[in-house]
């Protein structure tokens, strides 16, 4: 089986930028891989502790961190956002963090109202910033759905506001902490350092070019953490346990909310939904991921690469189809444990 992984993994190996590749069947990892190079300049290679910037898979953290607040009873999804952020303006009345977290809101993406001249890196502050100007919506709060890193990035700022915390500290103490993940953070530059680092590139021009931060990167709530395909293991097995959540909560997230602009896919908090599947890809400036979860069959694929192609979403469907397929043949498919 370990072969067949390997076959599909193949455009990853060599002496390019690389990926980690992690299954886990009934909370054993039976793939933990990884392929290529973590640092093409160093020539590091890349192994199961490097750690890769989770760009939008970071969103399901965001996420628990909200039912996390919401939990402790420091705020409710249903509040509105300026209850929290007043700096926004009247014509956000409607939004609430519900609209926020399953992409609802209508906020305009912080992404186009940012001068293509300023070649600063803005913060989870400056999208507030930039939000606070800008009354017109793609569409009333609640009516549609249009993916909006805006909404994560705002629901970082709740986060502090709520908990009284920085919200890479939240995410530390709350989160990762508890669950082990010692080297998992949201990278600030100059504030914190990544362990085994893995840099982003680019094929450009015949060569791989490192292209490692955007000036969109250091926005937390939408894409800033960093993890490893170990400590992601460890995530997943909380997923199934009540360790940071009840299960009733957990299911909050995991229940489809909307629909989104794909056929096939619903959205919940910080979580896709397509059939008996929960997963969420990550895409920025030199990194490609994905977590394909099967909670019913205790099975989980992630792929973390440090490169901007391919798109991992298919391959990781393919390899958990391996398992999925060994278990139907050998009769030990798990029914989903209360």
């Amino acid at each position: 089986m370990t072969s067949r992984v390997d076959a599909l993994m193949q455009p990853y190996a060599g002496d390019g930028p690389g990926a980690s590749v992690l299954v886990v069947r009934d909370g054993e990892a039976i793939v933990r891989k990884s392929y290529g190079f973590a640092d093409l300049d160093a020539h590091v290679a890349a192994t199961p502790d490097t750690n890769y910037r989770l760009a939008s898979v970071s969103k399901q953290f965001t996420a628990a961190s909200i039912l996390l607040l919401a939990q402790d009873g420091k705020l409710s999804i249903d509040d509105p956002v300026r209850r929290w952020l007043p700096a926004l303006p009247a014509s956000d009345d409607a939004i609430t963090i519900r609209h926020l977290l399953t992409h609802t809101s209508g906020l305009i993406d912080y992404e186009d109202l940012m001068d293509p001249a300023d070649t600063a890196q803005i913060h989870d502050s400056g999208v507030l910033e930039l939000l606070s100007k800008e009354s017109k919506h793609y569409f009333e709060p609640g009516t549609s759905y249009r993916y909006s890193n805006s909404g994560y990035a705002l629901l970082s700022l709740i986060v502090e506001r709520a908990s009284g915390q920085r919200y890479a500290d939240f995410l530390r103490t709350r989160i990762f902490q508890p669950l082990g993940m010692r080297d998992t953070l949201a990278y600030e530059n100059g504030i914190s350092t990544v362990p085994h680092r893995a840099f982003g590139y680019t094929f450009e021009a015949g060569r791989w070019q490192r292209t490692d931060q955007s000036t969109t990167s250091a926005v937390l709530g939408d894409g800033g953490i960093y993890s490893s395909i170990v400590d992601l293991q460890r995530w997943d097995a909380a997923l199934y346990d009540e360790r940071l959540l009840p299960r009733a909560v957990w299911q909050q997230a995991w229940t489809p909310a909307t629909k989104t602009d794909e056929a096939d896919v619903e959205y919940g908090f910080g979580w896709r939904i397509t059939g008996e599947t929960l997963w969420h890809s990550g895409e920025t400036v030199g990194f490609r991921n994905v977590i394909v979860r099967w909670p019913q069959r205790h099975l989980t694929v992630v792929v973390l690469t440090n490169r901007n192609d391919p798109e991992p979403y298919a391959t990781a469907k393919k390899i958990g189809a391996l398992f999925l397929d060994d278990a139907s043949a050998h009769g030990n498919v798990v029914s989903d444990a209360r």
